[in-house]
Protein backbone atom coordinates (compact mmCIF):
# COMPACT_ATOMS: atom_id res chain seq x y z
CA UNK A 1 0.00 0.00 0.00
CA UNK A 2 2.19 3.00 -1.15
CA UNK A 3 1.81 6.22 -3.07
CA UNK A 4 3.95 5.29 -6.06
CA UNK A 5 1.69 5.96 -9.06
CA UNK A 6 2.25 4.74 -12.59
CA UNK A 7 3.24 7.03 -15.36
CA UNK A 8 0.05 7.01 -17.24
CA UNK A 9 -2.02 7.47 -14.21
CA UNK A 10 -0.04 10.51 -12.99
CA UNK A 11 -0.89 11.80 -16.53
CA UNK A 12 -4.57 11.15 -16.43
CA UNK A 13 -4.29 12.94 -12.46
CA UNK A 14 -2.46 15.80 -14.06
CA UNK A 15 -5.06 16.37 -16.92
CA UNK A 16 -7.99 15.93 -14.19
CA UNK A 17 -6.20 18.84 -11.80
CA UNK A 18 -5.93 20.92 -15.31
CA UNK A 19 -9.64 20.63 -15.92
CA UNK A 20 -10.94 21.21 -12.49
CA UNK A 21 -8.85 24.34 -11.98
CA UNK A 22 -10.23 25.50 -15.57
CA UNK A 23 -13.52 24.78 -14.55
CA UNK A 24 -13.29 25.98 -11.14
CA UNK A 25 -11.99 29.20 -12.59
CA UNK A 26 -14.72 29.85 -15.29
CA UNK A 27 -17.91 28.22 -13.51
CA UNK A 28 -19.77 31.07 -11.11
CA UNK A 29 -19.88 30.08 -7.94
CA UNK A 30 -23.75 28.07 -6.55
CA UNK A 31 -25.29 29.48 -3.71
CA UNK A 32 -24.54 27.58 -1.21
CA UNK A 33 -20.25 28.10 -2.01
CA UNK A 34 -21.11 31.47 -1.82
CA UNK A 35 -22.45 30.75 2.02
CA UNK A 36 -19.28 29.28 2.81
CA UNK A 37 -17.16 31.78 1.81
CA UNK A 38 -19.35 34.39 4.05
CA UNK A 39 -18.42 31.75 6.59
CA UNK A 40 -14.51 32.08 5.64
CA UNK A 41 -14.88 35.76 6.50
CA UNK A 42 -14.83 35.14 9.74
CA UNK A 43 -12.37 32.38 11.29
CA UNK A 44 -14.30 30.10 13.73
CA UNK A 45 -14.17 26.66 15.51
CA UNK A 46 -17.73 26.19 13.86
CA UNK A 47 -20.87 27.19 12.18
CA UNK A 48 -24.67 27.42 12.09
CA UNK A 49 -24.68 24.95 9.50
CA UNK A 50 -21.68 22.81 9.52
CA UNK A 51 -18.28 22.07 11.13
CA UNK A 52 -15.25 24.62 9.83
CA UNK A 53 -13.28 22.60 7.41
CA UNK A 54 -15.10 24.34 4.40
CA UNK A 55 -14.82 27.33 5.82
CA UNK A 56 -10.76 26.82 6.51
CA UNK A 57 -10.15 25.20 3.31
CA UNK A 58 -12.17 28.65 1.72
CA UNK A 59 -10.18 30.55 3.55
CA UNK A 60 -6.90 28.78 2.56
CA UNK A 61 -7.80 29.28 -1.33
CA UNK A 62 -7.93 33.00 -0.81
CA UNK A 63 -4.81 33.02 -0.04
CA UNK A 64 -3.71 31.65 -3.69
CA UNK A 65 -5.99 33.27 -5.89
CA UNK A 66 -8.82 36.00 -5.86
CA UNK A 67 -12.86 35.31 -7.30
CA UNK A 68 -14.03 31.61 -7.94
CA UNK A 69 -10.52 30.38 -7.91
CA UNK A 70 -9.74 31.67 -4.76
CA UNK A 71 -12.69 29.41 -3.02
CA UNK A 72 -12.15 25.97 -5.10
CA UNK A 73 -8.56 25.77 -5.60
CA UNK A 74 -7.66 23.42 -2.37
CA UNK A 75 -10.90 21.28 -3.33
CA UNK A 76 -9.19 21.08 -6.64
CA UNK A 77 -6.43 19.73 -4.96
CA UNK A 78 -8.18 17.45 -2.49
CA UNK A 79 -9.94 15.88 -5.03
CA UNK A 80 -6.95 15.13 -7.09
CA UNK A 81 -5.77 13.71 -3.30
CA UNK A 82 -8.87 11.41 -2.78
CA UNK A 83 -7.88 9.71 -6.40
CA UNK A 84 -4.80 8.91 -5.22
CA UNK A 85 -5.49 7.52 -1.83
CA UNK A 86 -8.04 5.15 -3.68
CA UNK A 87 -5.55 4.15 -6.00
CA UNK A 88 -2.92 3.19 -3.06
CA UNK A 89 -5.98 1.00 -1.24
CA UNK A 90 -6.20 -1.35 -4.02
CA UNK A 91 -3.86 -4.11 -3.65
CA UNK A 92 -4.35 -6.21 -6.60
CA UNK A 93 -0.79 -5.83 -8.76
CA UNK A 94 -2.70 -6.21 -11.89
CA UNK A 95 -4.24 -2.84 -11.48
CA UNK A 96 -1.34 -1.54 -13.06
CA UNK A 97 -2.64 -3.23 -16.51
CA UNK A 98 -5.52 -1.01 -16.25
CA UNK A 99 -5.09 2.62 -15.68
CA UNK A 100 -7.54 3.76 -17.97
CA UNK A 101 -10.20 1.30 -15.83
CA UNK A 102 -9.58 2.58 -12.66
CA UNK A 103 -9.73 6.31 -14.20
CA UNK A 104 -12.90 5.82 -15.97
CA UNK A 105 -14.44 3.99 -13.23
CA UNK A 106 -14.06 6.85 -10.57
CA UNK A 107 -14.28 9.31 -13.02
CA UNK A 108 -17.99 8.22 -14.25
CA UNK A 109 -19.49 8.57 -10.51
CA UNK A 110 -21.61 12.11 -10.90
CA UNK A 111 -21.02 13.78 -7.39
CA UNK A 112 -16.70 12.92 -7.68
CA UNK A 113 -17.23 15.55 -10.20
CA UNK A 114 -18.78 17.66 -8.84
CA UNK A 115 -17.07 17.62 -5.58
CA UNK A 116 -13.57 17.92 -7.81
CA UNK A 117 -13.80 21.55 -7.94
CA UNK A 118 -16.61 22.92 -5.69
CA UNK A 119 -16.04 23.91 -2.18
CA UNK A 120 -18.95 22.13 -0.31
CA UNK A 121 -18.75 20.50 3.13
CA UNK A 122 -18.99 16.67 0.86
CA UNK A 123 -15.51 17.70 -0.90
CA UNK A 124 -13.38 17.49 2.69
CA UNK A 125 -15.58 14.81 3.46
CA UNK A 126 -14.68 12.72 0.90
CA UNK A 127 -10.82 13.42 1.20
CA UNK A 128 -10.88 12.97 5.00
CA UNK A 129 -13.14 9.09 4.69
CA UNK A 130 -10.60 8.14 2.22
CA UNK A 131 -7.81 9.42 4.17
CA UNK A 132 -9.05 7.58 6.95
CA UNK A 133 -9.98 4.53 5.44
CA UNK A 134 -6.04 4.16 4.64
CA UNK A 135 -4.60 4.70 7.32
CA UNK A 136 -7.09 2.47 8.86
CA UNK A 137 -5.62 -0.17 6.67
CA UNK A 138 -2.19 0.40 7.78
CA UNK A 139 -3.24 0.37 11.39
CA UNK A 140 -5.03 -3.30 10.64
CA UNK A 141 -1.36 -4.05 9.02
CA UNK A 142 -0.13 -3.34 12.60
CA UNK A 143 -1.26 -1.69 15.36
CA UNK A 144 1.15 1.31 16.80
CA UNK A 145 0.61 4.37 18.92
CA UNK A 146 2.17 6.34 16.64
CA UNK A 147 -0.60 4.76 13.65
CA UNK A 148 -3.28 4.89 16.19
CA UNK A 149 -2.72 9.05 16.81
CA UNK A 150 -2.32 9.24 13.16
CA UNK A 151 -5.65 7.91 12.71
CA UNK A 152 -7.46 10.37 15.76
CA UNK A 153 -6.22 13.06 13.90
CA UNK A 154 -8.05 12.13 10.65
CA UNK A 155 -10.74 10.83 12.71
CA UNK A 156 -11.02 14.68 14.15
CA UNK A 157 -10.54 16.10 10.13
CA UNK A 158 -13.48 14.20 9.12
CA UNK A 159 -15.76 15.37 11.98
CA UNK A 160 -14.68 18.63 11.50
CA UNK A 161 -16.08 18.20 7.86
CA UNK A 162 -19.56 17.44 8.28
CA UNK A 163 -21.20 15.98 11.42
CA UNK A 164 -22.33 12.83 9.01
CA UNK A 165 -18.44 11.94 9.83
CA UNK A 166 -20.01 10.07 12.71
CA UNK A 167 -21.74 7.68 10.76
CA UNK A 168 -18.25 6.53 8.87
CA UNK A 169 -16.67 5.52 12.10
CA UNK A 170 -19.39 4.00 13.15
CA UNK A 171 -19.87 1.65 10.77
CA UNK A 172 -16.40 1.31 10.10
CA UNK A 173 -16.07 0.42 14.05
CA UNK A 174 -19.11 -2.03 13.84
CA UNK A 175 -17.28 -3.69 11.39
CA UNK A 176 -14.41 -4.86 13.72
CA UNK A 177 -16.25 -4.88 17.22
CA UNK A 178 -12.71 -6.29 18.59
CA UNK A 179 -11.43 -2.81 18.43
CA UNK A 180 -13.45 -2.07 21.85
CA UNK A 181 -11.15 -4.20 23.34
CA UNK A 182 -7.73 -2.51 21.69
CA UNK A 183 -5.88 -0.25 23.56
CA UNK A 184 -4.85 1.42 20.62
CA UNK A 185 -8.29 1.85 19.09
CA UNK A 186 -9.43 3.69 22.17
CA UNK A 187 -5.80 6.28 22.15
CA UNK A 188 -7.00 6.65 18.02
CA UNK A 189 -10.63 7.83 19.97
CA UNK A 190 -8.98 9.93 23.15
CA UNK A 191 -6.90 11.66 20.59
CA UNK A 192 -9.89 12.39 18.13
CA UNK A 193 -11.48 14.26 20.99
CA UNK A 194 -8.87 15.84 22.03
CA UNK A 195 -8.76 17.63 19.28
CA UNK A 196 -12.34 18.24 18.50
CA UNK A 197 -12.85 19.91 21.63
CA UNK A 198 -12.54 23.39 20.21
CA UNK A 199 -15.80 22.13 18.10
CA UNK A 200 -17.11 20.98 21.39
CA UNK A 201 -16.74 24.38 22.92
CA UNK A 202 -18.17 26.65 20.30
CA UNK A 203 -21.03 24.37 20.30
CA UNK A 204 -21.84 24.87 23.49
CA UNK A 205 -20.78 29.12 23.53
CA UNK A 206 -23.38 29.07 20.58
CA UNK A 207 -26.20 27.09 23.07
CA UNK A 208 -26.03 24.24 20.26
CA UNK A 209 -27.78 26.65 17.91
CA UNK A 210 -27.17 24.89 14.74
CA UNK A 211 -27.82 21.17 16.22
CA UNK A 212 -30.98 22.44 17.88
CA UNK A 213 -32.20 23.67 14.17
CA UNK A 214 -31.06 20.24 12.35
CA UNK A 215 -32.64 18.18 15.55
CA UNK A 216 -35.86 20.28 16.67
CA UNK A 217 -35.79 23.05 14.32
CA UNK A 218 -36.62 21.71 10.66
CA UNK A 219 -40.18 22.07 9.20
CA UNK A 220 -40.85 17.99 8.76
CA UNK A 221 -43.89 16.51 6.31
CA UNK A 222 -45.85 13.93 6.22
CA UNK A 223 -44.60 10.78 4.29
CA UNK A 224 -45.10 10.56 0.38
CA UNK A 225 -43.96 7.67 -1.47
CA UNK A 226 -42.63 10.23 -3.97
CA UNK A 227 -41.22 12.40 -2.36
CA UNK A 228 -39.06 10.27 -0.13
CA UNK A 229 -38.53 6.82 -0.82
CA UNK A 230 -38.67 7.02 -3.93
CA UNK A 231 -36.45 10.23 -4.72
CA UNK A 232 -34.27 7.75 -2.04
CA UNK A 233 -33.93 5.33 -4.82
CA UNK A 234 -33.39 7.74 -7.91
CA UNK A 235 -31.39 9.49 -5.97
CA UNK A 236 -29.12 5.69 -5.22
CA UNK A 237 -28.88 5.16 -8.67
CA UNK A 238 -28.35 8.77 -9.90
CA UNK A 239 -25.05 8.16 -8.31
CA UNK A 240 -23.57 6.25 -10.65
CA UNK A 241 -25.71 6.76 -13.87
CA UNK A 242 -25.60 4.18 -16.35
CA UNK A 243 -22.96 1.92 -14.52
CA UNK A 244 -25.36 1.56 -11.25
CA UNK A 245 -26.24 -1.93 -12.26
CA UNK A 246 -22.75 -3.25 -13.08
CA UNK A 247 -21.74 -1.11 -9.36
CA UNK A 248 -24.33 -2.51 -7.16
CA UNK A 249 -23.93 -6.25 -8.45
CA UNK A 250 -19.92 -5.81 -7.85
CA UNK A 251 -21.15 -4.89 -4.49
CA UNK A 252 -23.88 -7.82 -3.94
CA UNK A 253 -20.71 -10.20 -5.29
CA UNK A 254 -18.15 -9.24 -3.58
CA UNK A 255 -16.71 -11.09 -0.73
CA UNK A 256 -15.50 -10.66 3.07
CA UNK A 257 -11.83 -12.01 2.98
CA UNK A 258 -10.16 -9.42 5.25
CA UNK A 259 -11.33 -7.02 8.14
CA UNK A 260 -10.77 -4.13 5.62
CA UNK A 261 -13.00 -5.27 3.43
CA UNK A 262 -15.62 -5.88 5.87
CA UNK A 263 -15.47 -2.90 6.84
CA UNK A 264 -15.61 -1.40 3.07
CA UNK A 265 -18.66 -3.79 2.78
CA UNK A 266 -20.24 -2.54 6.39
CA UNK A 267 -19.83 1.62 5.64
CA UNK A 268 -21.61 0.93 2.03
CA UNK A 269 -24.46 -0.88 3.72
CA UNK A 270 -24.76 1.29 6.48
CA UNK A 271 -25.02 4.59 4.68
CA UNK A 272 -27.38 2.97 2.25
CA UNK A 273 -29.71 1.76 5.33
CA UNK A 274 -28.87 4.30 7.00
CA UNK A 275 -30.43 6.67 4.89
CA UNK A 276 -33.41 4.29 3.63
CA UNK A 277 -34.60 4.14 7.41
CA UNK A 278 -34.26 7.98 7.09
CA UNK A 279 -36.42 8.57 3.77
CA UNK A 280 -39.90 7.72 5.84
CA UNK A 281 -39.23 10.90 7.85
CA UNK A 282 -37.67 12.95 5.32
CA UNK A 283 -36.18 13.76 2.10
CA UNK A 284 -32.98 12.09 1.32
CA UNK A 285 -30.43 14.79 -0.61
CA UNK A 286 -28.61 12.98 -3.05
CA UNK A 287 -25.09 14.32 -1.43
CA UNK A 288 -25.50 12.54 1.76
CA UNK A 289 -25.14 9.42 0.06
CA UNK A 290 -21.63 10.43 -1.49
CA UNK A 291 -19.35 8.88 0.61
CA UNK A 292 -20.40 5.38 -0.25
CA UNK A 293 -18.41 6.13 -3.42
CA UNK A 294 -15.36 5.84 -1.46
CA UNK A 295 -15.90 2.33 -0.47
CA UNK A 296 -17.60 1.40 -3.65
CA UNK A 297 -14.42 2.36 -5.66
CA UNK A 298 -11.75 -0.02 -4.07
CA UNK A 299 -14.63 -2.88 -3.77
CA UNK A 300 -15.74 -2.61 -7.33
CA UNK A 301 -12.58 -2.04 -9.17
CA UNK A 302 -10.95 -5.26 -6.97
CA UNK A 303 -14.41 -6.94 -8.82
CA UNK A 304 -13.29 -5.50 -12.50
CA UNK A 305 -10.02 -6.94 -11.89
CA UNK A 306 -11.80 -10.27 -11.37
CA UNK A 307 -14.22 -10.21 -13.93
CA UNK A 308 -13.84 -9.37 -17.14
CA UNK A 309 -17.71 -9.03 -18.08
CA UNK A 310 -18.05 -6.52 -15.39
CA UNK A 311 -14.87 -4.96 -16.42
CA UNK A 312 -15.73 -4.37 -20.08
CA UNK A 313 -19.44 -2.89 -19.28
CA UNK A 314 -18.33 -0.58 -16.64
CA UNK A 315 -15.36 0.77 -19.23
CA UNK A 316 -17.98 1.06 -22.18
CA UNK A 317 -20.93 2.38 -20.17
CA UNK A 318 -19.12 4.70 -17.67
CA UNK A 319 -17.27 6.71 -20.84
CA UNK A 320 -21.17 7.39 -21.43
CA UNK A 321 -21.34 8.87 -18.33
CA UNK A 322 -18.21 10.79 -19.15
CA UNK A 323 -18.78 12.67 -22.23
CA UNK A 324 -22.50 13.18 -20.60
CA UNK A 325 -20.87 14.93 -17.76
CA UNK A 326 -18.47 16.65 -19.38
CA UNK A 327 -20.98 18.11 -21.46
CA UNK A 328 -22.83 19.02 -18.83
CA UNK A 329 -19.82 20.24 -17.05
CA UNK A 330 -19.39 22.91 -20.22
CA UNK A 331 -22.85 23.78 -19.57
CA UNK A 332 -22.15 25.02 -16.12
CA UNK A 333 -20.13 27.73 -17.59
CA UNK A 334 -22.40 28.21 -20.65
CA UNK A 335 -25.90 28.50 -19.81
CA UNK A 336 -27.60 28.00 -23.71
CA UNK A 337 -25.64 24.20 -23.49
CA UNK A 338 -27.19 23.24 -19.81
CA UNK A 339 -30.81 21.63 -20.11
CA UNK A 340 -32.23 23.92 -17.39
CA UNK A 341 -31.16 27.09 -15.59
CA UNK A 342 -28.72 26.08 -13.34
CA UNK A 343 -27.67 28.68 -9.77
CA UNK A 344 -23.98 28.91 -11.59
CA UNK A 345 -25.84 31.15 -14.34
CA UNK A 346 -25.85 34.51 -14.45
CA UNK A 347 -25.22 36.03 -10.72
CA UNK A 348 -22.38 37.91 -12.24
CA UNK A 349 -25.03 39.63 -14.11
CA UNK A 350 -27.62 40.67 -11.45
CA UNK A 351 -24.98 41.42 -8.76
CA UNK A 352 -23.40 43.98 -10.88
CA UNK A 353 -26.28 45.06 -12.56
CA UNK A 354 -28.08 45.83 -8.97
CA UNK A 355 -24.68 47.03 -7.67
CA UNK A 356 -24.90 49.72 -10.72
CA UNK A 357 -28.16 50.95 -9.21
CA UNK A 358 -27.52 51.51 -5.84
CA UNK A 359 -23.61 51.91 -5.56
CA UNK A 360 -22.10 51.04 -2.31
CA UNK A 361 -25.47 50.93 -0.67
CA UNK A 362 -25.39 47.68 1.67
CA UNK A 363 -28.42 45.32 1.39
CA UNK A 364 -30.33 43.56 3.85
CA UNK A 365 -31.97 40.49 2.05
CA UNK A 366 -35.19 39.50 3.56
CA UNK A 367 -35.49 35.38 4.19
CA UNK A 368 -32.63 35.12 1.76
CA UNK A 369 -28.98 33.99 2.70
CA UNK A 370 -28.07 32.90 -0.64
CA UNK A 371 -28.48 36.30 -2.21
CA UNK A 372 -26.54 38.01 0.46
CA UNK A 373 -24.08 36.08 0.28
CA UNK A 374 -23.78 35.71 -3.23
CA UNK A 375 -24.01 39.88 -3.98
CA UNK A 376 -21.54 40.30 -1.30
CA UNK A 377 -19.07 38.10 -2.86
CA UNK A 378 -18.99 39.81 -6.38
CA UNK A 379 -19.58 42.88 -5.25
CA UNK A 380 -17.76 43.33 -2.14
CA UNK A 381 -20.70 44.89 -0.07
CA UNK A 382 -21.35 44.66 3.03
CA UNK A 383 -24.92 42.16 3.33
CA UNK A 384 -27.04 40.62 5.79
CA UNK A 385 -30.18 37.94 6.10
CA UNK A 386 -32.86 39.38 8.14
CA UNK A 387 -34.57 36.56 9.17
CA UNK A 388 -38.02 35.77 9.95
CA UNK A 389 -41.23 33.41 11.35
CA UNK A 390 -41.48 32.17 7.66
CA UNK A 391 -37.60 31.05 6.91
CA UNK A 392 -34.49 29.74 9.20
CA UNK A 393 -31.71 30.80 11.08
CA UNK A 394 -28.56 31.01 9.74
CA UNK A 395 -24.98 32.13 10.06
CA UNK A 396 -26.14 35.46 10.02
CA UNK A 397 -28.23 34.92 13.09
CA UNK A 398 -25.04 34.27 14.60
CA UNK A 399 -22.09 36.59 13.19
CA UNK A 400 -21.64 40.27 12.90
CA UNK A 401 -23.73 40.73 10.00
CA UNK A 402 -25.74 42.42 11.47
CA UNK A 403 -24.03 45.09 13.45
CA UNK A 404 -22.29 45.71 10.31
CA UNK A 405 -25.47 47.21 8.91
CA UNK A 406 -26.80 48.77 11.77
CA UNK A 407 -27.45 52.72 11.78
CA UNK A 408 -26.77 52.65 7.88
CA UNK A 409 -28.83 53.14 5.17
CA UNK A 410 -29.69 50.20 3.40
CA UNK A 411 -31.63 48.66 0.57
CA UNK A 412 -33.87 46.21 1.99
CA UNK A 413 -35.13 43.53 -0.40
CA UNK A 414 -37.65 41.20 -0.03
CA UNK A 415 -40.39 39.12 -2.41
CA UNK A 416 -43.59 40.83 -0.73
CA UNK A 417 -42.74 44.52 -2.02
CA UNK A 418 -44.87 45.24 -4.64
CA UNK A 419 -43.84 48.62 -5.91
CA UNK A 420 -39.89 49.18 -4.49
CA UNK A 421 -37.70 52.33 -5.07
CA UNK A 422 -35.16 49.70 -6.60
CA UNK A 423 -36.17 46.18 -8.92
CA UNK A 424 -34.01 44.26 -10.56
CA UNK A 425 -34.09 40.51 -11.90
CA UNK A 426 -32.30 37.54 -11.28
CA UNK A 427 -30.52 34.99 -12.96
CA UNK A 428 -33.36 32.88 -13.03
CA UNK A 429 -35.94 35.52 -14.29
CA UNK A 430 -37.33 36.00 -10.84
CA UNK A 431 -37.77 40.10 -10.21
CA UNK A 432 -37.24 41.17 -6.77
CA UNK A 433 -37.72 44.76 -5.37
CA UNK A 434 -35.90 47.25 -2.93
CA UNK A 435 -37.01 49.93 -0.72
CA UNK A 436 -34.16 52.44 0.74
CA UNK A 437 -34.51 52.17 4.79
CA UNK A 438 -32.38 55.11 6.17
CA UNK A 439 -31.65 54.16 9.53
CA UNK A 440 -31.38 49.93 9.65
CA UNK A 441 -32.25 48.79 13.17
CA UNK A 442 -32.77 45.14 14.07
CA UNK A 443 -32.25 43.09 16.95
CA UNK A 444 -32.41 39.58 15.69
CA UNK A 445 -30.26 37.80 18.54
CA UNK A 446 -32.73 39.18 21.69
CA UNK A 447 -33.60 35.43 23.38
CA UNK A 448 -37.04 35.10 24.02
CA UNK A 449 -37.68 31.56 26.77
CA UNK A 450 -41.23 30.96 27.38
CA UNK A 451 -41.40 29.23 30.89
CA UNK A 452 -41.68 25.71 30.95
CA UNK A 453 -45.35 24.81 32.19
CA UNK A 454 -49.25 24.09 31.08
CA UNK A 455 -49.95 25.91 27.55
CA UNK A 456 -53.60 26.11 26.82
CA UNK A 457 -54.66 28.63 24.09
CA UNK A 458 -57.08 30.81 25.33
CA UNK A 459 -56.67 30.01 29.09
CA UNK A 460 -57.01 33.09 31.89
CA UNK A 461 -53.55 31.85 33.18
CA UNK A 462 -50.62 34.52 32.02
CA UNK A 463 -47.53 32.35 30.29
CA UNK A 464 -44.35 33.66 31.67
CA UNK A 465 -41.68 35.28 28.86
CA UNK A 466 -38.25 36.02 29.72
CA UNK A 467 -36.23 37.94 27.03
CA UNK A 468 -32.57 37.93 27.11
CA UNK A 469 -30.28 41.25 25.99
CA UNK A 470 -27.26 40.23 24.83
CA UNK A 471 -26.03 43.33 23.28
CA UNK A 472 -23.71 45.42 24.78
CA UNK A 473 -26.38 48.45 24.96
CA UNK A 474 -29.68 49.18 26.11
CA UNK A 475 -32.69 48.44 23.85
CA UNK A 476 -35.84 51.04 24.14
CA UNK A 477 -38.94 48.88 24.33
CA UNK A 478 -40.81 51.47 21.95
CA UNK A 479 -39.05 50.20 19.57
CA UNK A 480 -40.06 46.52 19.51
CA UNK A 481 -43.24 44.55 19.51
CA UNK A 482 -43.66 40.80 21.01
CA UNK A 483 -45.41 38.60 18.20
CA UNK A 484 -46.58 34.54 18.68
CA UNK A 485 -47.32 32.10 16.20
CA UNK A 486 -48.76 28.65 15.91
CA UNK A 487 -47.42 26.07 14.40
CA UNK A 488 -49.01 23.17 12.94
CA UNK A 489 -47.30 18.68 13.99
CA UNK A 490 -45.05 19.91 10.80
CA UNK A 491 -43.77 23.09 12.02
CA UNK A 492 -45.42 25.30 9.56
CA UNK A 493 -46.87 28.39 10.56
CA UNK A 494 -50.57 28.85 11.11
CA UNK A 495 -51.38 31.95 12.40
CA UNK A 496 -49.19 34.85 13.90
CA UNK A 497 -50.64 37.17 16.37
CA UNK A 498 -49.44 40.31 18.32
CA UNK A 499 -49.06 40.32 21.60
CA UNK A 500 -49.99 43.67 22.31
CA UNK A 501 -51.16 43.04 26.14
CA UNK A 502 -47.83 41.85 27.15
CA UNK A 503 -46.95 42.81 30.45
CA UNK A 504 -43.22 43.30 31.89
CA UNK A 505 -43.16 42.02 35.71
CA UNK A 506 -41.42 45.41 36.87
CA UNK A 507 -42.15 48.57 35.23
CA UNK A 508 -39.12 49.34 32.76
CA UNK A 509 -38.73 51.22 29.83
CA UNK A 510 -35.33 49.26 28.43
CA UNK A 511 -34.04 45.68 28.02
CA UNK A 512 -30.97 46.04 29.87
CA UNK A 513 -27.52 44.92 28.31
CA UNK A 514 -26.73 41.28 29.35
CA UNK A 515 -30.03 41.06 31.37
CA UNK A 516 -32.57 38.98 31.41
CA UNK A 517 -36.40 40.75 31.51
CA UNK A 518 -39.85 39.16 32.45
CA UNK A 519 -43.07 39.48 31.09
CA UNK A 520 -46.80 37.73 31.06
CA UNK A 521 -49.23 37.58 28.42
CA UNK A 522 -51.76 34.99 27.42
CA UNK A 523 -51.87 32.32 24.57
CA UNK A 524 -54.91 33.76 21.78
CA UNK A 525 -57.30 30.87 20.93
CA UNK A 526 -57.15 29.04 18.09
CA UNK A 527 -60.23 27.16 16.14
CA UNK A 528 -57.51 24.25 15.42
CA UNK A 529 -55.57 23.11 17.97
CA UNK A 530 -52.01 23.80 16.90
CA UNK A 531 -49.08 21.53 18.19
CA UNK A 532 -46.03 24.23 18.82
CA UNK A 533 -46.00 27.69 19.47
CA UNK A 534 -42.62 30.53 18.94
CA UNK A 535 -42.23 33.52 20.64
CA UNK A 536 -40.83 36.41 17.77
CA UNK A 537 -39.59 40.16 18.25
CA UNK A 538 -40.52 42.56 15.34
CA UNK A 539 -37.60 45.68 15.49
CA UNK A 540 -39.19 49.05 14.44
CA UNK A 541 -41.77 47.48 12.12
CA UNK A 542 -39.92 45.07 10.75
CA UNK A 543 -41.16 41.19 10.55
CA UNK A 544 -41.37 39.10 13.30
CA UNK A 545 -38.04 37.15 14.06
CA UNK A 546 -36.60 33.71 14.92
CA UNK A 547 -36.47 34.94 18.95
CA UNK A 548 -37.62 31.80 20.79
CA UNK A 549 -37.71 27.89 20.16
CA UNK A 550 -40.49 25.95 19.34
CA UNK A 551 -42.55 24.81 22.45
CA UNK A 552 -45.11 21.98 22.18
CA UNK A 553 -48.33 23.05 23.33
CA UNK A 554 -50.42 20.42 25.53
Amino acid sequence: MNLRLPKLLLYLLGGLLALNLIQAYFTELIFDEAYYWHFSKELAWGYFDHPPMVAWITAISGLFFEGELGVRFISCLLSVGTWILLWSMIDDQRKKDFVPHFFVLVFSMTLMHAYGFLTLPDTPLLFFTALFLWVYKKFLDKNSLARALILGIVMACLMYSKYHAMLVIMFVLLSNLKLLTNKYAWAAVACALFFYIPHFFWLFESDFVGVKYHLFGRPTYGYDFTKNTLAFLLNFLALFGFTFPFIYYALFKTKVSNKFTRALVFLTYGFVLFFFVSSFSRVVQAQWLVVISIPLVILVYNFMLENENTKKWIFRLGILNIVILLFLRIGLVHEELFPIHYESHGNKKWTSKLRSQIGDTPIVFENSYRRASMYSFYTGIETYSLNNLFYRKNQYSLDQSEAKVRHERVLYVSEYIEKGDIEYTQGDGKILRGDYMEDFESFRKLKCEVERGSFSPGSDKGVVLKVFNPYGFDIDLKKIEFGLVYLDKYRKVIEIYDLKTVRSAKKISFLKSNETSEFTFKLPRMVFKPTYLRIGISENGLPYGLNGENKRLD
